[in-house]
């Protein structure tokens, strides 16, 4: 991989607050490009992750045979996430589609670590937009959490906290009108990063875009 790495590249992923310590510099529409001769590799996905290089940690959440991914590989991976790329393209691309998703979004979410705690919330996000056949209940069940963790002040911690409640409430009118109500509450709390979550995400669940989307999907 290293024949592909460019400076260029990796000087914009810093400017994008990614972790570049192990990074080569090889854009994501060339790691894609790349993983379409690999899919549902899972040898091949355990040993590019264990070399550590960003890029081939990368590809190896784009490769993974999700039927093969098991609890333990879950734990021991998100313990080693150390970049928000990272963290959002294995829940995308990997961790949601295991049964235990749901599950794991819950325990992460209440974790300490940053990048883990980042983790639960972009499953949740995740989950509700891949997750076609669960029911309302499910998400509204999330917002308990969302509380809890609103006045964490981290960057890639609060963004995924917004980016949950965002999710969920565009998924359908009903969780809409529900997310818009406790986005109020979030942005009347007492907590400044709280504020910040419910304001900005009534922004979006407000907005005409969104309003109009639901309305035709009704």
């Amino acid at each position: 991989m290293t024949a592909l790495a460019s400076r260029h590249n990796r000087a914009g992923m810093q400017r994008f607050g990614i972790n570049t310590t192990q990074a080569l510099g090889i854009s994501m529409k060339t790691l894609r490009e790349k993983a379409k001769s690999y899919r549902k590799k899972h040898e091949l996905a355990l040993q590019l992750w264990d070399e550590g290089i960003h890029e081939a940690r990368l590809l190896a959440v784009l490769i993974d045979d999700p039927k093969e991914l098991t609890d333990e590989q879950m734990e021991a991976w998100v313990k080693d996430i150390d970049s928000w790329d990272l963290c959002d393209q294995a829940c995308m691309n990997l961790f949601d589609k295991h049964p235990g998703a749901w599950e794991k979004a819950r325990q992460w979410s209440a974790r300490e670590e940053e990048f883990v705690k980042r983790a639960g919330f972009v499953l949740m996000a995740v989950l509700s937009v891949h997750d076609k056949k669960a029911p309302d209940e499910a998400f509204l069940a999330f917002f308990p959490t969302i509380e809890r963790e609103s006045g964490d002040a981290r960057n890639f911690v609060k963004k995924a906290v917004n980016w949950a409640l965002r999710a969920i409430g565009k998924r359908n009118p009903v969780l809409n009108q529900k997310a818009v109500e406790f986005s109020k509450k979030l942005a009347e709390s007492e907590n400044k990063t709280a504020r910040w979550v419910g304001k900005d995400a009534l922004r979006e669940l407000q907005s005409e875009k969104v309003q109009a989307r639901l309305m035709k999907s009704a």
